[in-house]
């Protein structure tokens, strides 16, 4: 059980959170033809914009309402009512989710009422349907706009169903995965939920937008995500399923609309967790066994556990991420006997601290993850790729995890969950340490060395 604290400090020496509009705009990518819309200033839009960008590799269309020193005084309503014009007759998106900021918060603009009287007097919008979320830059991290996105989706999008009359799907299920979860990693779980003969729904689906893919043309939609049309139905769904205790109110509110039960899997990395999510699963399909892929997934996960034991157990690491990812990542780290020595996380509002395998929960910055891991003798670090620079200035190996990692490729590639997932995680934590014992050089992937004996028969290098 972790206990929250709080540095006493006055700055920030190395910034570790990114920021809730952030975190709801990505949710927003994950519906079709989709366009996020920040309700602020340009800069605002062009921050977060690079951080995708870099981390994606992909084009985002990230738009702004563009709002300047007088509107920001008089308020922006007629800024949000251009904005949705200009980008229905230029993109022609299904979609648009507006994402407050700090600017337009500070002012207190009721912006749910604007949009009321935007949308009753502009026909020519026609069937766009338009989310607001209130994702104030000065309060929370990127886990916490993120779940405020979805839940502001099922808000508006998906209708109370009477329980008298429900008729549900009982092979339909919902999925509503954390932040933290990258699109390789949706795709995964939605395998799992397949490979029991569910259909599941998944908002928001990043796992077919931010993928990666090329398409035939740019059109400043999302390319994939959730079909627009395929979020209402979410009501007539045999159970939603969420991933991290981070949406759990969403989760909460769907279940209420369709009158179902909800289930939150507080993560799905390591043997037991996946363990719980595949019971699950047989359960909803009424199934008295697991697939015969599915066994064999656990039993080469079983047999990793095996083999990366020797590096993992007895291990001291530190690591820093958003909550959700800190607790999922530590407890599977703690069944193979790895201590987590130094944990900092980016929001306080995740009850799922408490439940953190450490001794403590630093509410801070990647200057404590550097500190922490001297102080604590830790022999790895877990972060993003800003933590690069703790880690060069201790001289410790670094795993990147969450969002953003700018300086390799294929982030959203990368899968930590499920038995297939947890098995390549446990391999990385293992190859990780044994790599510290012999740093590989670019020579030693050439030819294998001369002998001695052969020293003569070297190629010489012409004089000069």
């Amino acid at each position: 059980m972790a206990r929250l604290t709080r540095p006493r400090r006055a700055v920030s020496t190395n910034p570790l959170k990114t920021s809730a509009p952030l975190g709801a705009a990505m949710a927003y990518l994950g519906i079709e033809r989709a366009v996020p819309l920040f309700h602020g200033a340009q800069g605002c839009t062009a921050f977060a914009m690079v951080h995708m960008v870099r981390h994606f590799r992909e084009a985002i269309p990230l738009q702004t309402t563009a709002m300047n020193e007088v509107s920001t005084i008089l308020g922006g309503a007629d800024q949000i009512e251009e904005a949705l014009a200009n980008l229905k007759k230029r993109a022609n998106p299904r979609f648009i989710g507006i994402a407050s900021t700090a600017l337009t918060e500070t002012r207190g603009e009721d912006v749910p009422g604007e949009l009321d009287d935007i949308l009753a007097k502009r026909p020519d919008l026609g069937d766009l349907q338009v989310v607001y979320a209130s994702t104030p830059d000065f309060a929370g991290a990127m886990e916490d706009g993120w779940a405020k996105a979805v839940t502001a989706i099922i808000d508006t999008m998906v209708p109370e169903i009477d329980p008298l009359h429900r008729d549900p799907d009982l092979r339909q299920v919902n999925l509503l995965p954390a932040n933290y979860l990258t699109p390789a990693e949706v795709e995964e779980i939605v395998r799992l939920i397949r490979a029991f003969g569910l259909k599941p729904i998944v908002l928001p689906d990043i796992a077919s937008s931010l993928d990666g893919h090329l398409a035939d043309d740019w059109s400043g939609c999302s390319l994939g995500g959730t079909p627009v049309d395929d979020i209402p139905a979410m009501a007539k769904s045999a159970v939603t399923f969420a991933i991290g205790e981070s949406m759990r109110g969403a989760a909460d509110l769907l279940g209420q609309r369709g009158h179902m039960p909800v289930q939150v899997f507080p993560a799905l990395t390591g043997l037991q967790a996946v363990d719980n999510f595949v019971s699950a699963l047989m359960n909803v399909a009424g199934y008295a066994d697991a697939p015969p892929a599915i066994k064999r997934d656990r039993a080469r996960l079983q047999d990793a556990m095996l083999d990366a034991h020797f590096q993992t157990g007895g291990l001291r690491y530190a690591i820093a991420a958003d909550a959700d990812l800190a607790y999922a990542l530590t407890s599977a780290l703690a069944g193979m006997g790895a201590e987590a020595v130094c944990t900092v996380i980016t929001s306080p509002a995740n009850p799922i601290v408490e439940a953190i395998p450490s001794d403590t929960a630093i509410l801070g910055d990647l200057g404590d993850l550097e500190d922490g891991a001297r102080k604590t003798g830790a022999d790895l670090l877990i972060s993003h790729a800003h933590a690069r620079h703790a880690a060069a200035a201790t001289g410790l190996p670094l795993i990147r995890v969450g969002f953003p990692i700018n300086d390799r490729l294929g982030a959203q590639d990368a899968c930590r969950v499920g038995y297939r997932g947890t098995r390549a995680f446990l391999f990385e934590v293992a190859n990780a340490v044994l790599a510290q014992s012999h740093t590989a050089r670019p020579e030693d992937f050439g030819a294998a060395p001369i002998s001695p004996e052969f020293e003569h028969d070297r190629p010489q290098t012409a004089p000069h």
